[in-house]
């Protein structure tokens, strides 16, 4: 019994995630196929495989079972249905689907919520689970048609980065507010202009101010193209805006090597400036001109310990955004490599393990990097590995690599208060035992 409720429990964690890890779809459905009586006694997890019989019959058995049934870890049987990650395989889509419609049709409240345990204090909506997880369309459109509140502070947020519009254009359809959402911002956190051009025509902010600044200034942080920053240009962003240290938006494309993205805001009217000694040697830096920073750095020296600490936080910046050329360049002229920044005021260290970088995390470990240097979240780079490699927070990152990098560069083993996925929790394991 005690091994059913585990795997049941562990099915559970890969059908819908929890927490900030993925669901991971294809091993809940080998789970079930292994042990197919797994969910029996359970008929609100039905709903998660679109087992279209059993939900009937509890609907027909007790009319009010939509709306007051619950599952052992607390989801109501539209909830399930719409976080199940088993829509995204063929084998299930069409009876997931349809037993959303059979929910919805029997009464089901389209804007029910669940409270994920490892989430208590942010109540998750039917709808962000199937726009803002599992980002279908059917379902979706569905709950929407069944008076699905668009505005849940989550569901067009998560959909804004998905490449078809067509979510997003569906819930702005149904009256999803950009503006105070974040979903600009986090439209701009990805190369999207049909998505942004979309936002924009439906009431979007082009200088809505936001914890690192406006729209604009996000924009030319992420490294947006031409083509993003003209259509923020175009609906009304002002040219002329300074972040939070005093630094224009012309200044600060500079000093990312962003010359075309410079010469955009300047046709947009954006104030000329001339460039400092220190504008010069950033944007050497970040367009990886090896040849041009030792020239500057030889006309000056100690024009490195000279710098504003916002300016410093360049490396890490560059090191979040997958710049590796432009940081080893930065670190072989002599930058202070534990120098933090970015969104998790992590070192670029920190940011290499965040994206699953090895290579680069071999790269600034030989170099001085070490393992116990901080982020924003109070932690070392093994809290930074354990939370990106549970999250997956940059396809094809290979945490395990990173691992392998932080012992082969002398660091200890982890604390085991630390959780990994498997094949990391085995390596750090193997390590552990006596013949090691």
């Amino acid at each position: 019994m005690a091994d059913t409720a585990a795997r049941r429990q562990q099915w559970q964690r890969w059908a819908f995630g929890h927490g900030y890890q993925p669901a991971k779809p294809h091993l809940a459905e080998r789970l079930l196929r292994e042990h197919p009586p797994l969910l029996d006694g359970d008929p609100v997890l039905a709903c998660a495989i679109g087992d279209v019989a059993t939900v009937q019959a509890a609907i027909a058995a007790d009319p009010t079972w939509a709306n007051t049934a619950r599952a052992g870890n607390g989801m109501a049987p539209l909830v399930c249905a719409t976080f199940s990650a088993l829509v995204s395989l063929p084998a299930f889509a069409a009876g997931i689907r349809t037993c959303v419609d059979r929910l919805l049709t029997a009464g089901a409240d389209p804007n029910v919520r669940w409270h994920d345990p490892h989430l208590p204090d942010d109540p998750l909506s039917a709808l962000y689970g199937a726009a803002g997880r599992n980002h279908d369309l059917a379902i979706t459109r569905r709950l929407l048609q069944a008076g699905a509140d668009p505005n849940d502070n989550e569901s067009l947020y998560h959909a804004a980065l998905v490449a078809d519009t067509s979510l997003v254009g569906l819930l702005l359809e149904a009256g999803a507010r950009v503006t105070g959402s974040n979903a600009l911002f986090r439209a701009l956190d990805g190369e999207l202009p049909d998505t942004l051009r979309l936002m924009l025509a439906q009431g979007g902010d082009p200088n809505e101010p936001g914890p690192g600044g406006c729209p604009l200034l996000h924009a030319i942080r992420r490294r947006r193209s031409p083509e993003v920053i003209g259509l923020l240009l175009d609906a009304g962003a002002d040219p002329s805006v300074r972040n939070a240290h005093g630094v224009s938006a012309l200044r600060f494309a500079r000093s990312l090597g962003l010359d075309a993205v410079a010469e955009r805001l300047l046709q947009a009217g954006a104030a000329p400036e001339t460039p400092s000694p220190s504008d010069t040697l950033l944007a050497a830096c970040a367009r990886a001109d090896r040849a041009a920073v030792q020239r500057l750095l030889d006309e000056t020296p100690g024009m490195i310990a000279q710098l504003h600490p916002a300016e410093l936080r360049l490396l890490p910046e560059l090191a979040a955004t997958g710049q590796d050329e432009a940081v080893r360049v930065m670190v072989e002229a002599g930058w202070p490599i534990a120098t933090r920044g970015g969104d998790i005021d992590g070192s670029a260290l920190n940011w290499a393990v965040f994206r699953g970088n090895a290579s680069l995390a071999r790269f600034l470990l030989a170099h001085g990097a070490h393992y116990d240097e901080r982020h924003g979240y109070n932690d070392n780079v093994y809290g930074t590995l354990s939370f990106a490699s549970n999250a997956e927070t940059t396809p094809g990152g290979d945490w395990l690599a990173c691992a392998q990098a932080l012992i082969d560069a002398g660091s200890p083993l982890p604390e085991t208060r630390y959780a990994f996925p498997e094949d990391i929790e085995t390596y750090f394991c193997e390590l552990r035992r006596p013949s090691h």
